[in-house]
This record gives structure tokens, C-alpha cells and sequence, in this order.
């Protein structure tokens, strides 16, 4: 390697410039402004002001965010839902004009007065939530028209009934609580608020009625078409909102003791810009609570910051404005770019020389040398299947493979003519293997790993691992898990091919070249699974060794096999035991001769072994050239190999017509014949082996069976 070539392989391989499109790809960025900005406004002001963080600053600073994030968390679901809601100020002035009448006018108990200021909110929010959910009324006009009349009619009270309300006796101790008492130093208004948002937060993200509002916010459409009453839903959340409006009314109606011009005024305003500033999108359907909760802390803050700082509402407003378009036009300009960011940064290759490999070429004398006996292969369901990825048989010589559309299918012995729908796992069935109860155990494309009993009962295994503490990409979950196998013990080992991307995905994966490919096992005792190797590049076929103390798997993008030891000095360790193959390995299985057979899903070219040193290149091919023309690794022409224990290659064949199995993703040995799979293809081949036992089966080779 030159000089030129190592500075290559350190600048894309020890460099981690994947991490931006890892960071940005997770949903927990779009936390990340709001957050920074949270920091930045507490930081900064606290700083700035003189005894900004003492006890009593904090206390009465908070009563007032209890009372504004609750209004801030009501209008953040009906955001959530696709609406907005422009009367929340109103509600509140309202809610707690209800409230102070009826503990202080009609001197009422503190109950009363708190259903009075609930039945009020909810009241108004009914009236929203009818004329915009069901009368499908704009809901800027609606609320804008509601927010006017209430105000009107709040202002008209306040005159009639403010000197009633000033000269009442009223009094009560459990009012008193609820307006300056503390629990545990928490005042009562910022413990209810954290009960009132937690509750919220779970509901949306836990309960079916969270996932429809979100759902209803996406897209009312898709909503609809679900089966999701769209109407009922955004009314609801106009309820909600009236509710939470009208709880703030009442605490700051226990705080204060009264109701004045000013209560309410402009809260609208403040709590749209405090949603929109946390980073929950106006087009509804993206959000949560507790961004509405950081954009109340940086809203507040800075609006009590400047003023006692000495700057007047005249900047406040003016602010707050600056605030609010900022934060407009990220979410906007992100959201409709996010995905254009994404594909400019996410995939980053990197450098790979690959080693000199020895010529398949008939003719050309090597262990690999291809000649074309694949080409004289009988059909199975022609026509009838599409992508088998993987082929097995069981101890009847029923034949099993998966499709596309989610499904395994049975062909039934013993011509094969007759299929059947084994079973419906959805996904991509990739993988097959039969344990020692005879259940088909499948890995499935972007879900897991799955087992199908003999009475057709679909169970998933599993579906994620261990998250590693110092990994960026979410590693917990499996991807594209591809190929598995059973030791004597019943632990199933299989592979997952990637971390960074799904099944549907791995041109991408072969085009980056990163060593995101992992071993992993499964273990039915407890259920547990485990990562036991990671890093290499695309990990696929894995085959357990007719010992049982090991397992040879394939890394596809690297064109070697590794073995894995399970017992023995080298237990826990993996070694290559071939290297620098001319073809991409796929499945690997058992031979009757105790061997090994191994698929080549397509062959190395001259022209990608290049492109693997050249990741700028691949890089730029990415971002400038459609998919249909970008330079991939080839699939069309593959092969089967047998090895023995030792990594010597014995055998060698291919379909050089092109005509019945040019890829190769699979083959089983079963009763003297050779069954070959390929993802692309839309058929089972059956090709007869010479010389191949006519009575060695895959289930008698693992579990001791007669066949």
C-alpha cells in the first residue's frame, strides 16, 4: 500500500465522519436546538441578573411556569393534531374570573370553585372542537373569533364584578395552599404541572388516543383511510386544551386572590411561541410535551429577564416576535429539507483495498475455476415464488422457502408440484434453520428473529440486543438480520448484516463498505440475546461445524469466511479461514462428505475492487447520479463452492448460461440433490449431485434423525 493509499485508509476509516448523518437520522435531534437554546437563555440570564438562582427568585418564578406550561402543554397536543388554538388566553382569564366569583362572590368551598373554572375551559374548548373537528371550520379563524368574544365578555365581568370580588371576606386555608404553599419545597402549581405533563407525555406516547392525535396531526387522510375518527379526535384536543387552560386559571386565581384587566393578556401569544420555540412543528404530527415544557422555560425566562433587566414590554414583544419567526422558519425549512440533508450526509464510505483474488474463469486451474453444471437444473415453482432467499427441508422432504410478500411457502413431497402457505411472518424471511423440535426458526428482514411451530404458530424470538455504551448508531435493534443456525445446545447463532441499514438497503451498505456487520446469538433457556463479534463487513451465511464446536460465517463485502470457536483453547475467538475470494459469500451449509457448501451471490469486478479505494468517488456517485446508475458490486453472476474444515476450497460450479441460476444466495443438501435458492429469483432449483449420498439429510446431520 503506498504512501498515498494509508493517509486514504486513515482519513475514512479512523475518522468517524458518519456521525453527523448517525446524529441527525435520530429523533432525539430534533430536542437538540431547543434544548441548546434552553441552556443558553437560563446561562446567559442567570449570569446577567443578580440573584437570579436564589431560593425565593426561584419560587415565585416557578409558581408562574407551573401556571404557563400547563396553558403551553394544551395547546401543544391540539398543535400535535394538526390544529392551533388562539383562545387559550382568553380560557384562562375566563377560567379564573369563574374561579375567584365562586369562592369569593358566592362563596363557594375551594371545590366548587375549581369545577367552576374546569367547566369553564372545557366548555369554551367544546365550542372549538366542534366548530373545527366536526364543522370543519379553519381553526386559526375559529379560535381567533373565539378568543375576541371571551375576552370581550372577561372584560365586561371584570368591570361589573371587580369591587365585589375585592371587598369578599372569603377565606380558606386549602386556598391559601394551592396559591403559596410548597411541598417538599415544590410549590403546588409547579407539582401539578409536572403530574399534569408527565401524565400527557405518557398518554401521547403510550395510549392508543396519544397515537391517533398523532396520527390525525400527520396526515388526516391516512388517519381517516386507518380507520381513526379524525373528527372526534381533533375535538377532544380542543378539550384538552380548554381543560388545561382552565387548571392554570384556577391556580393563578388562588395565587393572585383575584382577577384583573391584565390577567391573560397576550398568553396566546407566549404560548404559541413557547410550543414553536421547543421545537413542535406547526404542520401537526411532530412534537412532544416536553418541548412545549423547554420552550415555556426559554419563553418565560427571557421575557422576566429583560424586564428586570429594565427593558420594556415594547422590546419583550419585540423579542418574542424575533423568536417566534426564527423558530417558524426552522421548523418549516427543516422540515421539508431534512430528508435532503440526510442523503447528503448520511452515507460515508470508506477506503478498502481488496486482495488479489484467484480466477473463477473456466479454464483457468484454479481451486475456483467455474464450470456450468448449475445449468442443468430442475424447476420447483416456477413462476410461483418470488426472492427464496433461503431453501430447507425437513424429515418428510417437504421443501420450505421465503418471498417477499412476508410469507414461507411449503412445496410438498415428493414432486414438488403441490405448495402451500406454511405460514405469514411479514417482513422479508431470509435465513431458515429446524431446531431439535422440529420449529422452523427464520430471520426476518428489518424485524427479528422469529419461529414457526409445526401446528404453524408464528413466535418472535427476538428483535434487538444489548445497546453497546460507546456506539452512536442504535445498535439494540436488528436490522437486517440474514442468515442463522442451531448448535447441539439449542442456541441459535445468526448474523445481522448491518447496523446502519435495513434489508431493502444494502446496495447502500456495499456501497459504504463499513464493518457494521455482526455475529450474534440467541439463547432459548432465558431468552437472552448477545453480540459475540462486531465490525465486520456485511456478515451473512453462519453454519455451525458438523462437531459442533464452531461456526464458520461469511463477511460478504470482504469475500472471506471466519470461523468462531464454541469449545477449545480458541473458544471465543474467530479466525479467517479464507480469504480474497473472487465472489460475494452468501448462505453456508453442511455437505453429506463433511464439508461445507457455500453460495456466491454474485462475483468481484475490476471496476468496484477499484471504486473500494476510491471513497470520494463513491461518495460524490451518491449525491450527483440516480440510484439506477450507480456503480454496485455484481449480483448477477454467482456460484457454489464447497471447502472443507480447513478453508481448501474441493468444488466449484455455476450457471454460465446466465439462464436458470445465475445468483445465488442459498443451496441445501438433501438425499443426493442440491437445492439452490436466490433472492432475485422465482424459482427453487434442484440440481442432482454425483457421488452424494442419497440417504444424508440436513435434520439427521444436526439432530441425529433417521432420514
Amino acid at each position: 500500500m503506498t504512501f498515498r493509499e494509508r493517509l486514504q485508509a486513515w482519513r475514512y476509516n479512523l475518522i468517524p465522519d458518519h456521525l453527523a448523518g448517525e446524529i441527525l437520522s435520530k429523533r432525539w435531534t430534533d430536542n437538540a436546538i431547543p434544548f441548546i437554546a434552553l441552556v443558553i437563555v437560563v446561562a446567559g440570564f442567570g449570569s446577567a441578573i443578580p440573584g437570579f438562582f436564589k431560593i425565593n427568585s426561584l419560587q415565585d418564578s416557578t409558581r408562574q411556569l407551573g401556571e404557563f406550561s400547563i396553558v403551553v402543554t394544551g395547546l401543544t397536543v391540539v398543535m400535535l393534531g394538526g390544529g392551533i388554538d388562539l383562545s387559550v388566553g382568553s380560557i384562562f382569564a375566563l377560567s379564573c374570573f369563574a374561579a375567584v366569583s365562586a369562592f369569593f362572590i358566592f362563596e363557594q368551598p375551594v371545590w366548587v370553585a375549581l369545577l367552576a373554572s374546569l367547566a369553564t375551559g372545557v366548555a369554551f374548548g367544546a365550542i372549538n372542537g366542534y366548530l373545527v373537528g366536526f364543522l370543519r371550520l379553519r381553526a386559526f379563524l375559529t379560535t381567533l373569533v373565539t378568543f375576541i368574544i371571551g375576552r370581550a365578555v372577561y372584560d365586561i365581568l371584570v368591570v361589573n364584578f371587580a369591587a365585589q370580588i375585592q371587598m369578599s371576606m372569603a377565606m380558606s386555608d386549602v386556598w391559601d395552599f394551592v396559591g403559596d404553599g410548597t411541598v417538599l419545597g415544590i410549590s403546588v402549581s409547579v407539582l401539578t404541572a409536572i403530574i399534569f405533563i408527565a401524565i400527557t407525555h405518557i398518554a401521547l406516547t403510550r395510549s392508543r388516543p396519544g397515537w391517533h392525535i398523532l396520527a390525525v396531526g400527520g396526515s388526516r387522510r391516512s388517519a381517516h383511510n386507518a380507520g381513526i375518527k379524525v373528527k372526534r379526535t381533533v375535538f377532544l384536543t380542543y378539550v384538552f386544551s380548554g381543560l388545561c387552560s382552565s387548571l392554570a386559571g384556577f391556580l393563578i386565581a388562588c395565587r393572585l386572590s383575584g382577577a384583573g384587566p391584565g390577567t391573560g393578556l397576550n398568553l396566546e401569544i407566549l404560548a404559541l411561541t413557547a410550543a414553536v420555540v421547543g421545537g413542535n412543528s406547526l404542520g401537526g404530527g411532530r412534537g412532544s410535551v416536553i418541548k412545549g415544557l423547554m420552550g415555556a422555560i426559554i419563553v418565560l425566562v427571557m421575557t422576566n429577564g429583560l424586564i428586570r433587566l429594565g427593558y420594556g414590554t415594547g422590546t419583550n414583544q419585540m423579542v418574542l416576535g424575533l423568536m417566534l419567526a426564527v423558530a417558524v422558519t426552522i421548523d418549516i425549512r427543516w422540515l421539508k429539507n431534512r430528508h435532503k440533508v440526510l442523503n447528503e450526509v448520511y452515507v460515508a464510505p470508506v477506503y478498502l483495498r481488496m486482495g488479489e483474488a484467484q480466477s473463477a474463469v473456466p479454464g483457468s486451474g484454479t481451486p475456483y475455476e467455474m464450470d456450468n453444471r448449475l445449468a442443468q437444473t430442475q424447476y420447483i415453482g416456477l413462476g410461483e415464488l418470488e426472492g427464496p432467499e433461503d431453501v430447507i427441508l425437513d424429515d418428510d422432504d417437504n421443501l420450505y422457502c421465503g418471498t417477499r410478500h412476508g410469507e414461507i411457502v411449503r412445496f410438498l413431497a415428493p414432486d414438488y408440484e403441490r405448495s402451500e402457505v406454511f405460514a405469514h411472518v411479514g417482513g422479508f424471511p431470509l435465513g431458515l434453520a429446524f431446531d431439535k423440535d422440529r420449529n422452523l426458526i427464520s430471520c426476518v428482514g428489518a424485524m427479528g428473529l422469529y419461529s414457526i411451530a409445526p401446528d404453524r404458530t408464528v413466535r418472535k424470538l427476538t428483535a434487538e440486543t444489548s445497546r453497546s455504551w460507546t456506539s452512536v448508531v442504535d445498535d439494540a435493534r436488528l436490522r437486517d438480520p440474514n442468515d442463522c443456525d442451531i448448535a447441539p445446545d439449542g442456541r441459535i447463532y445468526f448474523t445481522d448484516s448491518t447496523k446502519r441499514y435495513d434489508a431493502h438497503d444494502w446496495a447502500l451498505d456495499s456501497i459504504e463498505n463499513r464493518a457494521t456487520g455482526r455475529l450474534l446469538v440467541y439463547d432459548p433457556k432465558n431468552g437472552t440475546t448477545k453480540t459475540l463479534l462486531d465490525g465486520y463487513r456485511y456478515t451473512n451465511g453462519v453454519c455451525v461445524a458438523h462437531d459442533g464446536k464452531s461456526i464458520f460465517f461469511a463477511e460478504s463485502w470482504a469475500c472471506r469466511v471466519h470461523r468462531y470457536w464454541l469449545e477449545g483453547p480458541k473458544a471465543g475467538t474467530a479466525e479467517c479461514v479464507i480469504a480474497d475470494m473472487p465472489g460475494y459469500p452468501d448462505n453456508i451449509n453442511r455437505a453429506s462428505d463433511g464439508t461445507y457448501w457455500m453460495a456466491w451471490l454474485g462475483m468481484r469486478t475490476p471496476s468496484f475492487d477499484l471504486a473500494l479505494r476510491h471513497p470520494g468517488m463513491r461518495k460524490r456517485m451518491t449525491r450527483r447520479l440516480p440510484q439506477d446508475d450507480w456503480l454496485f458490486p455484481n449480483i448477477n453472476t454467482g456460484g457454489i463452492v464447497k471447502f472443507d474444515e480447513t478453508g481448501q476450497i474441493r468444488d466449484a460450479m455455476a450457471d454460465l448460461s446466465g439462464v436458470s441460476h445465475p445468483m445465488v444466495t442459498s443451496m441445501r443438501e438433501h438425499k443426493g440433490y442440491l437445492y439452490v435458492g436466490g433472492i432475485l429469483n422465482n424459482r427453487v432449483g434442484r440440481h442432482k449431485l454425483a457421488q452424494a449420498s442419497s440417504d444424508w439429510t440436513g435434520p439427521s446431520s444436526y439432530w441425529g434423525r433417521e432420514p
